[in-house]
């Protein structure tokens, strides 16, 4: 089984099967920057004087979040973003939940594959 998507992903033998840059940033660069500027809007107002950070106890429907701006995606939202940078900031976090929880069930051998970790 291949690594999932994690900072081994940048180990070598796969590190250029994650083309970060060239794969993300450079096909998306406005989109990523409404969806970071989500994050700023967000820690301002869920942890208002605070640095930038994912408070991921604050809030954990993401799914449902989604769905909800994809019903307006095309319209700006009462804090004047766009819903759809709304949508690609709640299908991140899901994604990224995700792979943390499926990141707990496995380590990482030597040869780079996935070992399921022994439970109780």
């Amino acid at each position: 089984m291949k690594t999932p998507c994690s900072s081994h992903a940048f180990e070598e033998p796969n590190r250029k099967e994650f083309p970060l840059y060239s794969g993300l940033i450079k096909y998306f660069p406005d989109a990523l920057m409404d969806v970071s500027h989500v994050s700023f809007v967000g820690n301002e107002q869920h942890n208002p004087g605070q640095p930038l950070h994912w408070a991921k106890d604050k809030s954990k429907d993401h799914k449902d979040a989604l769905l909800r701006h994809l019903k307006d995606s095309g319209k700006f939202d009462d804090d004047g973003l766009r819903h759809s940078a709304k949508v690609a900031w709640r299908a991140l976090a899901a994604l990224q939940v995700e792979i943390e929880k499926e990141m707990k069930l496995y380590s990482i051998d030597v040869n780079y594959e996935l070992v399921k970790t022994k439970t109780k």
